[in-house]
């Protein structure tokens, strides 16, 4: 039994009556394919809008979609496309099987783009198959909306929030994750109190409900703070331990640079007074040994940001309210001005911070999703555009359910 060029490639395409491959034409030197798609004569078709069917064709459209190559040749698809006439709705055009309503690109090739784009920069899908990256995330926003349209955020309780740069030192965003999950489930421009507004907003759009948001984890930010207490009122508060952290290790190193300047053994030793005991190299151990002989005021913050970083291991409320206080104390009466006024900014955050005792929830999730979005950043080598960054965030970490053809 033999089988045409025609039928073979009706077949790849998976072409149903009406639809037929008319012509093919190789085009070798510049290795394009052109495949014609044509309907059987007196075809009659559904009305797109209110899905009556046996409209009669009032005229058609020529149209070109890019198609997965085949044999290494760029592969375009033309069809005469039909618009019927419905008395209800007017003259409208058909839809096509093979592409969605106005793209340039075969709902097969959608399904490579995002697929190659959750793993690699758009400009290098771009490059990979031959077209410009604009249309590139064309397809992606279309099926990033799409997706998220389908969200349903119910039974999501516990958000944490943190910003990021599109790049550096400017162009913020803010990144809201699902921690239970560990997803990203909102992403925004800028870092005030409208960004929370800007998720209670898209998470009431997905069936969410404000008043079922229990715990938000942020860094002390006065304007995410403000902003959840405004929108989400049952919500309890718990501060980032790794920014509470982050803040301890700014007081151990504001000391070492004021005693740095009459004490030339402290230069170039600042990693050695961020990293954990546990973490430090050999070298390092033994350098730090002999700096704490020194009794040096370097060694006595370092001291109490260990003591600090002991709390978060606490899981007995009444223990870590007198715990916090004991080191509150001592902290406050160290003589070291940055270890203090830190110690300050805890206690105007008190209760923020013991409330990791009972909830146990942190930003370590967001944390690990943000070292991925950085990375998704420097091997695109920047975004043009926000909505661009955004886009990707989700393609990425959003967990997203694509309705992908295969």
């Amino acid at each position: 039994m033999s089988i045409s060029q025609e039928d073979l490639f009706s077949i790849a395409l998976g072409l149903e009556k009406p639809w037929f491959i008319k012509a093919i034409e190789f085009k070798v030197e510049e290795k394009q394919l052109d495949l014609f798609i044509d309907f059987e004569s007196g075809s009659k078709f559904t009305c797109p809008l209110c899905d009556k069917s046996g409209r009669h064709v009032h005229d058609t459209i020529e149209r070109t979609w890019r198609h997965l190559n085949f044999f290494q040749f760029k592969t375009y698809l033309h069809c005469r496309v039909p618009r019927t006439e419905c008395d209800k709705c007017g003259v409208k055009q058909v839809k096509i099987p093979w592409a969605r309503k106005s793209s340039g690109f075969t709902l097969l090739m959608d399904s490579l783009i995002v697929l190659l784009a959750q793993h690699m920069p758009a400009k290098t899908v771009a490059d990979l198959i031959g077209e410009h990256d604009t249309r590139i995330w064309r397809v992606l926003e279309h099926y990033v909306q799409v997706a998220r349209s389908n969200e349903d955020f119910s039974k999501v309780h516990s958000v944490g929030v943190d910003e990021t740069s599109r790049a550096k030192g400017r162009n913020y965003i803010s990144v809201f994750v699902d921690l239970d999950d560990s997803k990203v489930i909102h992403v925004c421009e800028g870092r005030d109190s409208e960004t929370i507004t800007s998720f209670k907003s898209d998470y009431e759009a997905h069936k969410g409900m404000a008043r079922d948001v229990t715990d938000f984890c942020c860094d002390m930010s006065p304007a995410f703070i403000s902003g959840i207490e405004s929108n989400f009122e049952n919500a309890a508060i718990t501060f980032d331990r790794f920014h509470v952290m982050k803040l301890m290790n700014e007081a151990v190193d504001q000391v070492r640079r004021q005693e740095q300047a009459h004490n030339a053994s402290l230069k170039r030793t600042r990693y050695i007074w961020l990293k954990n005991p546990e973490n430090l190299t050999k070298k390092q151990m033994k350098e730090l040994g002999s700096l704490k002989d020194m009794r040096l005021k370097t060694s006595k913050a370092y001291e109490i940001k260990l003591s600090l970083r002991d709390f978060w291991d606490i899981r007995d409320p009444v223990l870590a309210q007198l715990y916090l206080k004991k080191w509150y104390f001592w902290a406050t009466h160290s003589r070291l001005t940055p270890v203090i006024d830190k110690a300050k900014t805890f206690k105007n955050h008190w209760n923020g911070i013991l409330n990791y005792v009972n909830t146990r929830i942190d930003n370590g999730v967001l944390e690990g999703l943000n070292s991925l979005i950085q990375a998704a950043k420097n091997s695109s080598r920047g975004f043009r555009s926000t909505k661009n960054f955004i886009i990707t965030i989700y393609l990425r970490l959003g967990k997203l359910q694509f309705n992908l053809p295969t």
